[in-house]
């Protein structure tokens, strides 16, 4: 088995178990979390992702954000080194409305679509950044690809040290007695990288404890959701995340990007 067919098949194997019927889809996708990350980085800017894009930008240039969200991997670099310009690729338009509202007065553009479909249409930038897309990537070569020939100078590209959602694997065995997978992990994205000759400097950096939700209730139904339970079941959850070590006052996204993060930098060959 080759790295990227291994990775394809540790991805495949977090689909819901055949035995566990969910009463509304688990895939939730937490705006509210994103909407948040990316005010608070653009307020102020942490982490080796958002230096390691803005070392390549001290002459002036442009920026290829995939997987943009509000914004928070390119918009943080505006006004702080010399960005002329953002294209913004993302597969939710609602969030790419989020990134249009948070990119007043810098030149940018707008792609709906799943990565590397819009490539030739986003065309070629200085700097590409990618916050915590890969564990949403099967068919990593092509993805990975698309990014080196859309950079001139460098990609840059943020991930979890392990896919997000194992963070949910002791309440998946607390309410339905089933074991989760265990990965993949960063090292599993590296070795898959390796196959189509990349090899990227990496960066081990860990985000500080924040509240990911205005409210504990929200992460609740959230987590619920992705645990495949029924609405009434909100009281059991709460309960579980409680006995997990969750502070109610600073609520975390259990299966987003988590705290323990690594950055990749690799050159791009446009």
């Amino acid at each position: 088995m080759t790295a990227l067919s291994n990775w394809r098949d540790l991805l495949a194997a977090w689909a819901i178990p055949d035995a566990v019927h969910p009463p509304e889809s688990p895939w939730v996708l937490p705006r509210e979390v994103f909407l948040r990350r990316a005010d608070q980085q653009i307020a102020e800017p942490i982490g080796a992702t958002h230096r390691l894009a803005a070392e390549a930008l001290q002459e002036p240039g442009t920026v290829l954000d995939v997987g943009a969200a509000a914004g928070a991997a390119s918009l943080s670099l505006v006004g702080r080194s010399n960005v002329t310009a953002v294209t913004a690729v993302d597969t939710d338009d609602e969030l790419l409305a989020a990134f249009a509202e948070r990119a007043a007065g810098v030149e940018h553009r707008l792609l709906s679509g799943r990565w590397p479909e819009p490539a030739a249409e986003a065309g070629v930038a200085d700097v590409v950044v990618c916050g915590n897309v890969v564990y949403n990537v099967p068919d990593l070569a092509p993805f990975a690809t698309a990014l080196t020939a859309a950079a001139r100078r460098r990609v840059v590209v943020e991930t979890a040290a392990r896919h997000p959602l194992t963070e949910l694997n002791p309440l998946w065995q607390r309410v339905h007695g089933i074991e989760r997978p265990t990965g993949p992990t960063v090292e599993d994205c590296l070795a898959a990288l390796a196959e189509v000759g990349i090899e990227p400097e990496v960066v081990v950096w860990q985000r500080p404890p924040e509240p990911e939700y205005a409210e504990f209730s929200t992460m609740v139904d959230v987590t619920r959701r992705r645990l495949c339970l029924p609405r009434d079941a909100a009281g059991e959850v709460e309960r579980a995340l409680l006995e997990l070590g969750v502070d109610p006052e600073m609520p975390p996204d259990l299966g987003s990007s988590g705290r323990d993060l690594v950055t990749l930098v690799w050159p791009g060959s446009a």
